[in-house]
């Protein structure tokens, strides 16, 4: 509704602006007669004061109409457009929320974050400064050309002949530059993901001396956008010079064209100072145009990034055909699966395993042997291609992914926190949980001491980096996140993989307190922390190579075996990484 009561106001403020040289031509023609009859000696001549009375009255009733309607078109639409910007964050948002894990898998995390911010700064830029101009544009031009019409038909052509070489002038440059934009939206969006990601590596690339390194890649990336932004810059600027070059030619032409006319008795001067205010305000809008067409070409190349997005395949619900029960035991099922992040390569041909309510599953293997492939899958941030995952024997793709996440908690290596308290970043794992909750859910996890050592205790806030307490603490405090949401199937990610030995062993003791009574999957690096799981699966090229309790897999003597006496030889004391897929 208040689109179209912006776009109401705005039209009878043009209509206001086009009345503007006929009311002064009224008066224009008025005292050139009364001057003309002044000069002749006609008896009782003089400036007729009453009708130029009337005429100022005009011309100021006509005023309050046009700065009423530029003052409550501007403030509707202003309204209208950030309402939907709002709105357009929001799609942006939950559109992110329901894409699969294999699109942040495969773009640049800083790109996707420019599409959020810069491109749609952009298109409300060009919404909000630009939109109401181009529409004034149009419709002073449309109502100029009428009136010229009106006052004196032969002239109009004059004007109107210019207008399309002017088109024509406008179409090729914006033909040049469009693709121009695109690309410099494009080095714009690859340079914000590179200055991220450098940003969030940066004490790695101290450690190992890569600053200068870091510094030329950002200078390359900075020249494309430097070069692409020229170009762009450059073929929008050329518009106005030629636009104003055609523009001027008509004005000129109208103008001597005018002043024969009047001269011949066939136009009054103050329709001849008519039409030339309508050249103006015909030509002045076509130069805003030319100086509106970069900001206008520019949220066009981000609208597209922007809709681009928005128009990506979002993460497949087939039809709920089944649900898991009330209370979940937490058997599960791998029933002849098949896998590969690209299908005519297939990473996992046919895994079939049992898990009994209750066990403790750990997942061994070098790196790229697939550990995090089989979470991944368990949890559906891919979906199977073929065979089928159960949970409780209900296949997991028969449930809707919020259904199935709902039962597990994860404990990942790379503790995630976000900027808020201690409190709310443990609560975050149970939104709905009390303070007394998330201190006894601390005091399980074993963080509840060191959480009382911090400045402000449970209030501190955590750092956007979170590098405001220590790896171990922010593990404890993941981990306590995990106990609060009371998950029916854990997940443990190299949790004690970043620790020293003393908070290792405190998280070994919280995770034996989470995981007992649950079903969990344990990735392991050190094989001394796995040693008392229920089975053990060992995975190589996407498979499961051996599956047994430590002490089978050793009897066996095989791939295990080797890799459990290169960590405990006396020839290699020190635990050894294995890496994780």
């Amino acid at each position: 509704m208040q689109f179209f009561l912006s776009m109401l106001a705005t039209v009878w403020m043009n209509i206001a602006s086009v009345l503007e040289p006929i009311v002064l031509g009224l008066a224009i023609t008025e005292l050139t007669a009364n001057v003309v009859d002044m000069m002749k000696g006609v008896p009782g001549a003089g400036i007729n004061y009453e009708y130029i009375g009337f005429v100022a009255l005009m011309y100021f009733i006509r005023g309050c109409f046009f700065w009423s309607g530029q003052f409550l078109g501007q403030y509707w639409l202003t309204n209208v457009v950030q309402s939907a910007i709002y709105d357009l964050r929001n799609d942006v948002a939950k559109k992110a929320n329901r894409m699969p894990v294999s699109y942040f898998d495969s773009h640049a995390t800083g790109d996707i974050l420019s599409r959020m911010t810069n491109d749609i700064d952009s298109i409300t830029n060009a919404l909000q400064q630009s939109f109401i101009q181009f529409l004034n544009a149009i419709l002073g031009i449309s109502f100029a050309i009428i009136s010229m019409f009106i006052i004196q038909w032969q002239l109009s052509f004059i004007i109107l002949a210019t207008i399309p070489l002017s088109y024509l002038f406008a179409k090729l440059i914006i033909n040049k530059s469009q693709s121009a934009f695109q690309d410099q939206a494009n080095a714009l969006g690859n340079l914000f993901g590179y200055t991220q990601e450098q940003l969030s590596g940066f004490t790695e690339i101290k450690v190992y001396g890569r600053q200068q390194e870091s510094i030329e890649e950002f200078k390359r990336r900075n020249k494309y956008l430097r070069d692409y932004g020229f170009k762009a810059s450059f073929l929008s600027s050329l518009m106005m010079p030629l636009l104003s070059t055609v523009s001027n030619l008509g004005y000129v032409a109208t103008a001597l064209a005018g002043s024969l006319f009047t001269l011949a008795g066939k136009l009054s001067v103050g329709n001849l100072q008519a039409l030339v205010q309508y050249v103006m305000q015909i030509t002045q809008p076509i130069q805003m145009l030319t100086q509106l067409s970069g900001v206008l070409q520019a949220a066009l190349a981000a609208a597209h990034r922007v809709f681009d997005f928005l128009a990506e395949d979002e993460e497949i619900q087939e039809e709920v055909t089944g649900h898991l029960p009330a209370k979940v035991r937490g058997a599960v099922e791998f029933d002849h699966v098949r896998f590969g992040y690209d299908p005519e390569k297939p990473l996992m041909k046919d895994i079939s395993l049992k898990v009994e309510p209750g066990q403790t599953v750990a997942i061994v293997g070098p790196t790229g042997a697939g550990k995090t492939t089989f979470i991944n899958l368990l949890m559906r941030f891919y979906d199977v291609d073929a065979g089928a995952i159960k949970i409780d024997g209900v296949p997991t793709k028969s449930m809707t992914r919020e259904e199935l996440r709902s039962h597990f908690g994860m404990v990942l290596q790379d503790a995630w926190l976000y900027t808020d308290t201690v409190r709310e970043n443990i609560r975050f794992g149970k939104l709905d949980a009390n303070d007394y909750e998330v201190e006894e859910a601390a005091e399980v996890a074993n963080v509840d001491h060191f959480i009382h050592t911090l400045p402000g205790g449970y209030e501190m806030e955590i750092n956007e980096e979170a590098n405001n307490i220590s790896l171990g603490q922010k593990q404890l405090m993941t981990i306590a996140r995990a106990v609060i949401a009371d998950p029916d199937i854990l997940i443990l990610d190299e949790a004690t993989s970043s620790v020293d030995t003393r908070l290792e062993k405190l998280i070994q003791e919280a995770m034996n307190k989470i995981m007992e009574g649950r079903t969990s999957f344990v990735i392991a690096h050190r094989l001394s922390t796995i040693r008392d799981a229920d089975q053990i699966l060992v995975m190589q090229e996407g498979n499961i190579t051996e599956f047994g309790t430590h002490d089978e897999l050793m009897a066996a003597n095989g791939f295990y075996a080797d890799l459990y006496n290169s960590q405990f030889s006396e020839e290699s004391p020190v635990e050894v990484s294995l890496g994780y897929s």
